[in-house]
């Protein structure tokens, strides 16, 4: 299937996180748009094979498959120049084997799209998350998720605009475990200068190219000292650096109630990786669920995109309940990463206006709309604007 051309004008292209709070932005989820060519934070892949990318597909587990079976429904709709390589990962396996060919993969595409793999706590504790080892193997040190309320879906809180920026390979997430004794055991908890650094330089670059105005850091340093203490000192050298961001901390306990009293003072926040995925959590839910919001994993060489909240929601699997528009926001994402912003806008466009306008929802966000009647109706939008697609 040939790739169209793109032929959305420059001016008509969202950014990367949904619009953002750049100073040329006149309507977010509209039908007005955001002029961007923001920089990346890494060099994406190039093409090949004619101007088409190799991405590589791990489906996953619960919903995921069916998930991401819909984004390649949707790619070649639209005719995305975008080619996927499938690699399984078995959750039910003690070995290592399938992670390690799902790394290699992503090792040379450079570009991830994945659903989330399980995690199961009964398994031996030698046995490490596979979502885990594929951050740390890839040094996907930057989870990013930008929590935006959509107009179209009822929530207490209205006009929700925020970044949470969570760092990805060490803390409570290290898997250092023993027994000391019997019935004693030690989890280590690693946080380390280098990479505390290297997390808030991210999170205020992104402030500054965003146009953001406050960056908060998360933390329990009044409790562990040296660690969380460490984590919040390199936040304050780095925003030192940038007297045009305001700084400001907050205790991880006092944040959880904020968030859900008083939401709008928050802008940017970063933090260390247990507090980001309780955060990331909190916030997904005052915008609507889990099934709303996509994520992000950014590292020197490579890139995974998958659900913000990373739930495998095995209790709705294969019952074309699932909400798909947090996968499919990812997979739009994942183009802009790859610098096919055209297709990206198109699409996102066509998943905003099922949401915001014809308000077509499933279950989890008080609709009555299937999985697939939701794709089938984002499918027709993007038909409606003339763009070269495949059948419907």
């Amino acid at each position: 299937m040939a790739a169209h051309s793109a032929v959305l004008s420059m001016s008509k292209i969202i950014n990367p996180f949904w619009g953002g709070r750049l100073g040329n932005t006149v309507k977010v989820f509209g039908t007005t748009l955001t002029s961007h060519r923001n920089k990346a934070w890494l060099t994406p892949p190039p093409a090949k094979y004619g101007g088409r990318h190799t991405v590589t597909l791990i489906p996953g587990d619960g919903i995921g498959p069916e998930l991401l079976n819909h984004v390649r429904e949707v790619f070649r709709f639209s005719c995305v120049p975008v080619d996927f390589e499938v690699v399984h990962v078995n959750s039910a396996l003690e070995t290592e084997d399938d992670i390690s060919n799902a790394i290699t993969a992503i090792r040379r595409n450079g570009v991830a799209l994945k659903g989330n793999i399980e995690t199961k706590h009964t398994m031996a504790p030698s046995v490490k998350s596979r979502n885990n080892l594929l951050r740390t193997s890839l040094d996907l040190y930057a989870n990013v998720m930008h929590c935006q309320s959509l107009p179209g879906v009822q929530t207490r809180h209205k006009n929700i605009d925020i970044m949470i920026i969570r760092e990805n390979t060490e803390g409570e997430y290290s898997s250092l475990e023993h027994e000391s004794v019997s019935g004693v055991v030690e989890s280590l908890k690693i946080i380390t200068r280098n990479n505390s650094l290297r997390i808030a330089e991210y999170a205020f670059k992104l402030a500054r190219e965003k146009g953001r105005h406050r960056v908060t850091a998360v933390h329990k340093a009044n409790i562990m000292k040296l660690g969380d203490g460490l984590f919040l000192q390199c936040c304050r050298e780095v925003a030192s650096g940038y007297p045009d961001i305001t700084f400001d901390s907050m205790i991880v306990d006092n944040t959880t109630m904020q968030l859900v009293s008083k939401p709008h003072q928050f802008d940017v926040m970063v933090m260390p990786n247990l507090y980001g995925n309780v955060v990331s959590n909190v916030c997904a839910g005052l915008v609507g669920g889990p099934g709303l919001v996509p994520g992000a994993n950014y590292g020197r060489d490579y890139a995974v995109f998958e659900t913000a909240t990373r739930n495998t929601g095995k209790s709705i699997a294969d019952r074309n309940i699932a909400n798909p528009t947090a996968m499919l926001l990812a997979s739009c994402m994942m183009l802009d990463h790859l610098k096919l912003y055209d297709y990206a806008s198109l699409i996102r466009n066509a998943i905003l206006t099922t949401m915001n306008e014809t308000r077509l929802h499933t279950a989890d966000i008080g609709g009555q709309g299937t999985t697939s009647e939701v794709v089938q109706t984002i499918m027709r939008i993007i038909q409606s604007k003339g763009q070269l697609t495949a059948e419907l």
